[in-house]
């Protein structure tokens, strides 16, 4: 099983890497230790949201972004999970509530609310999760 920390620390190093930039220029950015950083990126440490959003804004990716390629790949990760329902399949055509799958109750989805719709100008004050 993979942790979340290790996941958005890959992840995290990933876009620093693409973008050529090393650690003491992000951490600068981000205004936080080099050495603070790197456990971040190394999964020794748990970021909190304050500080996520301040890398991000670092590297110029939008937090929401970053949840969801993490998400994305957790979910690679783990092959016997099943996939989240398009709305198409969540709701039937005549209205009614769609009938209960077998695994529902078993594995609660997450999913980012508001990611990708369009905004004008970048937001990296907020991220709303709905279960």
């Amino acid at each position: 099983m993979t942790l979340l920390r290790t996941q958005l620390g890959n992840t995290l190093r990933g876009h620093r890497l693409r973008q050529h930039r090393t650690l003491r220029d992000v951490s600068g950015a981000a205004r936080v230790s080099l050495g603070y950083l790197s456990e971040v990126e190394r999964g020794q440490k748990e970021a909190s949201s304050e500080l996520l959003a301040s890398i991000c804004d670092a590297l110029e990716v939008e937090l929401a972004d970053l949840l969801a390629e993490v998400s994305l790949e957790l979910r690679g990760a783990t092959a016997d999970v099943r996939p989240l329902a398009s709305p198409a399949e969540a709701a039937p055509a005549d209205g009614t509530s769609p009938a209960p799958q077998p695994s529902d109750a078993a594995e609660p989805a997450l999913a980012l609310v508001g990611a990708g719709q369009g905004r004008t100008a970048p937001r990296r004050d907020a991220v709303s999760l709905a279960a």
